[in-house]
């Protein structure tokens, strides 16, 4: 297959690629630079600049690009700057691949984005794709996020909106952040320890990421492990994965003195009990179900 990837240059986007080109598809990357190969595509979100042109031949898009939503304090242009990264480069991206496919040379897949904060802090409450929404700045970010995918779906393409939890790897995200704490012997559980996470190896977010470009699932897909763990439970497998006592309990207060109060009760202490339930009964197998074998995985991948 042909696969057009946006956000090439992320985490989650960079192992795609690899991965898409290990099973021997061909990957041409979204850039904001000039191009430099015949597999770069030249866009602007900003200034609502891709070549549908550029998208001939291409037979799926995976769109993950978007500002950092936990590396600052949420101030309001930064808000602004969560939100509008997503909602513009998606509708752009959405409306190329409309007027492709009215041109008949159109790529027919479009897994797009999103994130688990679309259903909020909801405690223990068991939550699958047909889940309401929830509240908060996160919950009204991937509902604009999803919708601005709308011309797409008006025009026949399929699209699967992909709404990722806690994706771990010590390459970036919450793992990296938290590694040097625990590796110092200082981590353990965030506030109450209470709250549950929904989490995902970079290795099975890839599959699901791969799994929705080679199946006709479409709509909202949770990407998480069928086993969440409460945060008190993941600072337990982390400090016997880097081989230290985690049992320091941080106050929220500390991580809100940097990152701010918003940010830290929607990302760090809110509770979500997120079920893959359409990979599940779609076939998908997880790689990785045991959080200790994750851990240990990501963090000795020898």
């Amino acid at each position: 297959m042909d696969v057009a990837v946006s956000g090439s240059s992320g985490l989650i986007g960079g192992a795609l690629c690899d991965r898409l080109e290990e099973r021997g598809d061909t990957v041409r990357r979204l850039v904001r630079r000039p191009t430099g190969s015949p597999r770069e595509v030249h866009w602007d979100p900003d200034r609502s600049l891709l070549d549908p042109g550029s998208l001939e031949g291409v037979d799926a898009v995976v769109h993950l690009a978007g500002a950092g939503i936990a590396n600052r304090r949420w101030t309001r242009s930064r808000m602004d700057l969560i939100l509008g990264s997503r909602t513009r480069g998606t509708h752009l991206i959405s409306s190329a691949m409309a007027e492709s496919s009215r041109a008949g040379a159109g790529p027919g897949v479009l897994v797009s984005g999103s994130a688990i904060g679309f259903y909020g802090d909801r405690s223990d409450e068991p939550l699958v794709e047909t889940s309401s929404r929830g509240g908060g700045f996160l919950a009204d970010v991937c509902v604009a996020w999803e919708a601005a995918t709308r011309m797409a779906e008006t025009a026949g393409i399929r699209v699967a909106h992909a709404r990722t939890g806690i994706v771990l790897s010590p390459l970036g995200g919450l793992l990296r952040a938290q590694l040097p704490l625990f590796r110092l012997g200082l981590g353990g559980p965030l506030g109450p320890g209470t709250q549950w996470m929904s989490w995902i190896s970079l290795h099975d977010e890839v599959s699901a990421l791969c799994w929705l470009i080679d199946n006709e699932a479409c709509g909202p897909v949770n990407l998480v492990s069928p086993v969440p763990v409460t945060n008190a439970r993941f600072a337990a497998s982390l400090g016997r994965a880097v081989r230290r006592p985690a049992r320091l309990r941080t106050p929220a207060l500390i991580p809100a003195v940097p990152f701010g109060r918003r940010l830290v009760a929607e990302l760090m202490l809110s509770s979500a009990v997120v079920r893959p339930a359409v990979l599940q009964e779609g076939g998908f197998i997880f790689a990785d179900t045991s959080l200790d074998d994750a851990l240990r995985s990501e963090l000795d991948p020898t």
